[in-house]
């Protein structure tokens, strides 16, 4: 899993002592914006340019992958396009083709690419080492990909830092029936961060001083503030607490505003990169998150967002003001702005500093107040494991009904009919086209009329619930004969040089929007709000558990699962056909957005049958999330934390079914 050495990784690129000069430049005159000139990208006029990826869309697609160069601050860096385009050009599938997708290398280095959260066979999923070999340079590769689902996905390399340095793009997949979601325009809003210091610097900087970036650690200033209004023993307690473990609350982000930029589209805010509406209009807007270290807190003031879909999955409509986007994470949401106005797209990272910003206007060239950004925020007792119950303190429980709350095992729930959620008799269902959740064609079933206890179920792809599929659900009798058998247990962990800390109490905390958004006086998203459209396909009881915990050494930069490195660690084995609760336990002080290849995996939160689908999961600091996998399609897939350098660093996993 180390970095490949590539020709964007040269001396003129190291320069690390310049941040303060850099920040200055991107935070007043951030006007730089790489637009597409004869096959280069150079520096333009920001106010002139509303740059977006081209569209692709068809059966057969070419995609070359190039060397090029952006200029965001002054400075001129290498960098990776597709298509001469940074990010890639947006493709469009449609559900039920095959798709072909030829890539050339133009790289002097191995390349590859991954299709984020698609169903495609092993050696399709573009993961070097596994099940694929790499695209070498000069050569060209064709992926054949079967679609066999719908939605908003995104696609990366998945070799060293290329991903870091532009080389993703927005894949957006056509339902074959009608969509559900009834909208008048559609746009793709990609966010990304960027730095002018190549990535093997930027890693080497954390592995030698793994705060190097970031300039909010407590000192002796909000030392005296916190005495003031906490009082002195309370402060002191609290610094004693915290250097007893060798933890710092401000530990918000490996990465942050000291040397990354923002971009929406690939724009800097200062381009103002633009959206259309006609007032009245319903607008899909489609975010997805393909920073590499970077959590985005999203939000247009002025206009409340309609979720419904979230990872590709349509999800039945739940309304908020504001949405955190895990790395690698998508939600497609509904706005409907019904005055002549503009209204400004905004997105602060978690760790706050800096912004990506954009326009929704009904004509080009207008702008809307940016808001300020909200205060850094700073972590826990709770965030610790030790802080009990404190973390529900002060929460908005965002309109929960009870069984909602994910202290509700799912498993629990599943036998509930429709008509025992209450909840569903007031739920708001504007954004989905009526008459869309009755219609069921038995036509297509196939295996899925099968007996429950039919041995060959499981043994072939499940296919994304939709409007034709029906749930696999065992007999009453077989769910009570045969509870779930915890065959792997948890990997007794100490600390050590590899798990700095062992989180004394972790619960669920699904119902929690995140450090920073609790209190913010708008109504966050969270995923305990998140309920499918369709039931899922496969209701059998998991057979057994596999319990993960999330570790690391912040001092030492050192991450992985169980305490181990991925060049220490064995793969995980599911057999053909079986299905698995995954639990992942979350010991370190960061989040991590945990994606596991060419399966579904199905949060459990308290919704039973309609548990939502998703490919990547924000597990919390101290948070225990659970999900079902049924492990239908053989091969060897890459599992992994989606935080590039935290990948790098060790917390990868390789899961094989056969």
């Amino acid at each position: 899993m180390r970095f490949i050495k590539s020709e964007a990784h040269t001396p003129e690129t190291d320069d690390s002592l310049s941040l303060t000069r850099r920040r200055f430049v991107q935070g007043v005159t951030a006007a730089g914006l790489a637009a597409l000139a004869g096959g280069k990208f150079n520096q333009a006029r920001a106010e002139t340019i509303r740059h977006s990826p081209p569209i692709l869309t068809g059966t057969h697609f070419d995609l070359a992958i190039e060397p090029h160069h952006v200029d965001f601050t002054g400075r001129r860096v290498k960098a990776i396009a597709i298509n001469g385009s940074l990010p890639g050009p947006t493709l469009k599938w449609r559900e039920g083709d095959t798709v072909t997708v030829a890539v050339t290398n133009h790289l002097a280095d191995m390349t590859s690419i991954h299709w984020h959260g698609v169903r495609v066979p092993p050696e399709m999923d573009g993961v070097p080492g596994l099940s694929f070999a790499g695209i070498a340079p000069s050569k060209t590769f064709v992926y054949r990909i079967p679609v066999v689902q719908n939605g908003t996905y995104w696609y990366h390399s998945h070799i060293g830092p290329q991903e870091q340095i532009g080389l993703m793009g927005a894949l957006l997949i056509e339902p074959r029936d009608k969509d559900p979601i009834a909208y008048d325009r559609d746009y793709v809003v990609l966010l990304s961060d960027c730095s002018d210091t190549n990535p093997d610097t930027l890693y080497s900087n954390l592995k030698k001083q793994s705060d190097y970036y970031n300039f909010h650690e407590r000192t002796a200033g909000t030392f005296i503030e916190d005495v003031r209004s906490k009082g002195l023993r309370s402060t002191v307690a609290d610094r004693l607490k915290w250097g007893r473990n060798d933890m710092t609350p401000a530990d918000i982000a490996d990465v942050t505003s000291a040397t990354y930029i923002y971009l929406m589209n690939g724009n800097p805010a200062g381009a103002n990169w633009t959206a259309l509406f006609n007032p009245g209009e319903r607008v899909r807007l489609r975010f997805i998150n393909a920073s590499t270290m970077t959590l985005f807190d999203v939000r247009i003031p002025g206009l409340r967002l309609t979720v419904v879909q979230a990872d590709g999955n349509c999800v039945q409509p739940v309304t908020v003001d504001e949405i955190r986007l895990g790395v690698a994470e998508t939600y497609d949401v509904i706005v409907q702005p019904h005055e002549a106005q503009a209204y400004t797209i905004f997105a602060q990272p978690e760790s706050r500093g800096s912004y990506a910003r954009g326009t929704l206007a009904p004509r080009m060239g207008m702008t809307a107040e940016i808001p300020p950004m909200d205060p850094y925020p700073y972590r826990t007792m709770a965030d610790m494991g030790m802080g009990g119950m404190a973390h529900m303190q002060g929460m908005k429980m965002n309109g929960m009904a009870s069984a909602q709350m994910p202290e509700i095992n799912g498993r629990q729930m599943k036998g509930m009919s429709d008509n025992s959620m209450p909840e569903m008799k007031s739920m708001d269902m504007s954004g989905v086209k009526d008459g869309d959740m009755s219609t069921t064609d038995h036509t297509h079933m196939g295996r899925l009329t099968q007996p429950s206890n039919d041995p060959s179920v499981g043994m072939t792809p499940f296919p994304q619930p939709g409007p034709r599929t029906t749930r696999i659900t065992p007999p009453l009798s077989q769910m009570m004969s045969h509870p779930t058998q915890t065959m792997e247990g948890e990997v007794p962990l100490s600390v050590g040089p590899e798990v700095v800390m062992v989180a004394k109490e972790t619960s669920p905390r699904l119902h929690d929007p995140g450090d920073g958004l609790n209190g913010n006086g708008r109504r966050v998203l969270t995923y305990s709000d998140l309920r499918a459209l369709y039931k899922g396909v496969d209701g059998r009881l998991p057979t057994r558990e596999i319990i993960l915990h999330l570790t690391g050494n912040m001092e030492r930069f050192i991450w992985g699962f169980d305490g181990r490195k991925f060049s220490e660690a064995e793969p995980i084995h599911l057999k053909l056909g079986e299905r698995v609760c995954f639990v992942l336990i979350n010991d370190t002080m960061m989040e991590h957005p945990i994606h596991l290849h060419g399966l579904w995996s199905e949060l459990e939160n308290g919704s039973g049958e309609f548990s939502p689908y998703k490919h990547t999961l924000i597990v919390k600091p101290a948070e225990r999330v659970t999900y079902l996998v049924s492990a239908d399609t053989p091969g060897r897939w890459a599992f992994h934390c989606h935080l590039l350098y935290h990948m790098e660093a060790g917390m990868f996993r390789t899961v094989v079914v056969s």
